[in-house]
């Protein structure tokens, strides 16, 4: 019988000037990025950190840590790296949905794209992985546009 496990994830980062916005691999036109010691992608750290909470292994900060090795690293590559490991465990993703909380950009035009690269990084395939967005109204610091954050719930089986 197969075993089942569900993770859930949260992150967010401050919007600041001088670096490019990266969300679910996809650079996106916009007067400001995601700071973090990454490309701080906040779509492809709550999968990763879905992913490893499932399995128990842990967070995206044990195993990708804040040294030098990891500095500007492309997050699509942490959740490669993270999906490897989990696999190497007999695991496979069932289904993906992450939600994204923006005012700012509109992400719309680009989810296509963000939904392939993650389900490319999560052997999977991109019916299986759902990005979406919400605004706040104008509440909080995602509302006056001085970060992003998102959240996801994914899905594992193992035989």
């Amino acid at each position: 019988m197969a075993e089942f496990r569900v993770g859930t994830a949260v992150d967010a980062h401050r919007l600041v000037e001088g670096r490019p916005l990266v969300l679910g691999g996809v650079t996106i036109p916009h007067d400001r990025g995601l700071e973090g010691h990454s490309d701080a992608d906040v779509v492809c750290h709550v999968l990763t950190d879905a992913l490893l909470g499932a399995t128990g292994i842990g967070d995206i900060g044990r195993m990708f840590p804040g040294t030098e090795e990891w500095k500007d690293a492309a997050s699509l590559d942490l959740l490669r790296r993270a999906c490897e490991r989990i696999v190497e465990d007999g695991w496979r993703l069932v289904n993906a949905d992450c939600m994204v909380v923006t005012m700012q950009p509109r992400i719309a035009p680009h989810v296509d794209q963000m939904r392939a690269n993650c389900a490319g990084a999560l052997q999977s395939t991109a019916d299986r992985v759902s990005i979406r967005a919400t605004g706040t109204d104008g509440l909080g610091f995602t509302g006056r546009g001085e970060g992003i954050a998102a959240q996801a719930v994914v899905l594992l089986e193992r035989d």
